[in-house]
């Protein structure tokens, strides 16, 4: 599933700037090995981040009207499109360039069963793979990569 960014406020736009983004739980221990591999292969440095639990990610959640308690999905967006679920993690396996373009194979899987299976692994995610008690803080030389709602990107 993508959204057209233009779903987003003019604050939040302005926010994000032209830059491709990760949106993740910041408590989650699943989704920051993600924002942590994406970091480590993003050789280019196109993508900034956001945790959901900020200002700017409770805005964009927000705004897309999904739960500001629950993040039950990353959003990655691309392009200016902002995508959801599993179509979220093949956009931004297709952004990192090859081998992990392969990895984008995801995006594939029959709609009914690629849904049923992200929605079991996300309300499972924090028995499964386990929580923090508060966001992680970034080094200094991530942290610039990192978006808010008050600083232009």
């Amino acid at each position: 599933m993508s959204r057209d960014l233009h779903r987003l406020s003019p604050r939040v736009r302005a926010a994000l700037g032209d830059r491709d983004v990760i949106v993740f739980d910041g408590v989650c221990v699943l989704c920051s090995r993600f924002f942590r591999f994406v970091l480590r292969h993003d050789r280019a440095q196109r993508f900034a981040f956001v945790t959901a639990q900020s200002d700017l990610g409770q805005a964009m959640y927000r705004d897309l009207g999904l739960p500001t308690d629950m993040f039950e999905t990353n959003l990655v967006i691309v392009d200016a499109r902002i995508h959801e679920r599993l179509d979220a993690f093949g956009a931004a396996m297709s952004a990192l360039g090859w081998p992990w373009r392969a990895l984008a194979v995801a995006r594939l899987i029959p709609e009914p069963l690629r849904s049923g299976l992200y929605h079991r692994i996300a309300r499972n995610r924090y028995r499964i793979f386990g929580r923090t008690e508060s966001c992680m803080i970034p080094a200094p030389d991530v942290r610039a990569r990192f978006l808010d709602l008050g600083r232009a990107a």
